[in-house]
């Protein structure tokens, strides 16, 4: 038996945008918080927390990208066509709050406010745009000819408008627990206060999409309801509704690692109900194996991904462990 090559290219592209989602998502989110914050020693602290590692983060969106491209050319093809729109904002999102960040720490008090919203709306905007993309990628795309034959609005629907308002509450929430971990004091209190609303909104945007899902997709319904794939399949509701629960107690005994942590794992269960939805295809009616490159372009790329992927690992492990522990005011970057 040979070896599976599109399929280990779809669980390097999969962990690589699950890798993205976990890291950008509390440095995005500590942007989208940024409003219900006000003091500006309270902002500056809330930046430095990211402040060495930010930069890195969005490594794991190159490479997802990248590897889409060369393992699986019709997918990279079709999504971008279908999506260009939401990920050209997205790009501009992400570059604009780039740029708020390094010069709002520069800029002189009269243009501060102005660069600290840059920071906030290029979050939000990005967020957004992901969501959206998210929403629009699930909803599936018209395929011809192996080339995509939708319009160039065909992203824009209420579903996937309301998947990137629920991406802005799971961000959000991560910047909370993240900021619950790495800060203290009044910053701390403020950002378990905001915590629980954010995961309420999170819970309820869940809750609905897991019902929109599969009334708008029989094949999706089939998937989760079928016996016997019910009672496979039923641990995942099941513990993001653990989860849920932990992460509510944790905030009410004050924990600072533990919201942080049970956060991280309500995005993993969504990030796998996805997966359960889809599989096996890398876009919605598109196969892993239909869209994959030839053997020798699979095969050739992946020996540079073996060596590449563990020396990202080991850098990021290291960055951050360098930078642990808690975020005081007047220290970090300037």
């Amino acid at each position: 038996m040979g070896i599976d090559l599109p399929l280990i290219w779809a669980v390097i592209i999969g962990f690589g945008l699950m890798m993205y989602v976990v890291m950008d998502g509390f440095d995005l989110g500590i942007g989208i918080l940024f409003p219900f914050v006000r003091g500006r020693e309270e902002r500056d602290t809330m930046v430095n927390t990211v402040a060495p590692v930010w930069d890195g983060n969005e490594t794991w969106l190159v490479l997802g990208g990248a590897g889409l491209y060369a393992a699986f050319p019709l997918a990279y093809a079709v999504v971008l066509s279908a999506l260009y729109l939401p990920l050209v904002l997205m790009l501009a999102g992400l570059i604009w709050r780039g740029v708020a960040f390094e010069f709002r720490f520069k800029a002189d008090e009269a243009h501060r406010p102005f660069w600290d919203k840059a920071f906030a709306w290029g979050s939000y905007i990005a967020t957004f745009s992901q969501g959206v993309a998210l929403g629009a990628f699930i909803e599936g795309f018209p395929v011809e000819g192996r080339a995509y034959a939708g319009g160039m609005l065909d992203w824009l629907s209420p579903f996937s408008l309301f998947t990137g308002v629920g991406l802005l509450a799971a961000y959000a929430l991560l910047g909370s627990t993240w900021l619950i971990m790495k800060t203290e004091g009044e910053l701390q209190r403020r950002m378990t206060a905001l915590a629980k609303p954010v995961m309420l909104a999170l819970l309820a945007a869940i809750a609905v999409v897991s019902l929109w899902t599969p009334l708008a997709h029989p094949a999706v319904a089939a998937r989760w309801f079928s016996l016997p794939n019910l009672f496979f399949f039923s641990p995942v509701p099941v513990l993001v509704l653990l989860a849920s629960w932990l992460l509510f107690r944790a905030l009410d005994h004050g924990l600072h690692a533990a919201p942080f942590a049970l956060a991280l794992l309500l995005l993993f269960l969504g990030y796998t109900g996805l997966a359960i939805s889809l599989w096996p295809n890398i876009i919605p009616g598109i196969s892993i194996w239909d869209a994959a490159g030839p053997p020798q372009a699979l095969g050739f790329t992946l020996v540079g991904a073996l060596v590449i992927i563990p020396v990202i690992l080991a850098y990021t492990a290291w960055s951050y462990y360098v930078f642990r522990g808690k975020v005081r005011p007047g220290e970090g970057y300037h």
